[in-house]
């Protein structure tokens, strides 16, 4: 699966060359943008699927994706595994919530699924929401790791693909040495 989603990424023009600036803040010299493999309702149903058969015999309520990126799969990922889906929203401080009428219940299984997972902070921010209204993360997902097998949150990604991207900090990025600008694609406002 790994080479023919890679395929599958390229072909959608879901994997981009160039020099940007993640939401992390780090610098790469590509970037994936699972958005566009996603926008085709066939590719998204099958890689939810697949995703979801990832799990082995994980025991899951419900699918909690972070925002943008991670709606779109994870609904897919439930819509397979047939349990409800929710999405938290930031708030007018950048800080994540549940908004429209989304709830979680104390002790419920909760999955995180992720589009692509590169440093993680979205997913800890995830984590941490999901804590605090006393439900229980069960396992971390992701369509692409790019994290190279790190514990996110204490959970190793179920992942399609892992992908190993270079990352360099501002410093040290030899684009920027040669004075190429950094896009800054993706969702997060970035300041």
């Amino acid at each position: 699966m790994c080479e023919n989603l890679r395929t599958l990424f390229v072909s959608t023009g879901a994997i981009l060359e160039g020099h940007f600036r993640l939401s992390s803040g780090m610098h790469s010299t590509a970037y994936i943008q699972c958005a566009k493999v996603l926008e085709h309702p066939d590719h998204a149903e099958r890689l939810g699927a697949a995703l979801a058969s990832r799990l082995g015999d994980l025991t899951v309520d419900r699918v909690v994706a972070p925002p943008m990126g991670g709606v779109l799969i994870g609904h897919e990922v439930a819509r397979s595994l047939r349990v409800p889906f929710l999405f938290p929203e930031r708030d007018a401080e950048g800080e994540l919530t549940l908004r429209r009428g989304f709830t979680l219940r104390r002790g419920e299984r909760v999955l995180v699924v992720e589009d692509v997972i590169t440093t993680g902070r979205t997913t800890v921010e995830v984590l941490e929401l999901i804590h605090t209204r006393g439900a229980k993360p069960v396992g971390l997902a992701a369509l692409v790791d790019r994290s190279g097998g790190a514990l996110i949150g204490g959970f190793r990604p179920h992942a399609l693909i892992e992908m190993d991207l270079p990352l360099y900090a501002p410093e040290a990025c030899p684009l920027c040495a040669q004075g190429i600008p950094a896009v800054r694609p993706g969702s997060r406002q970035q300041s």
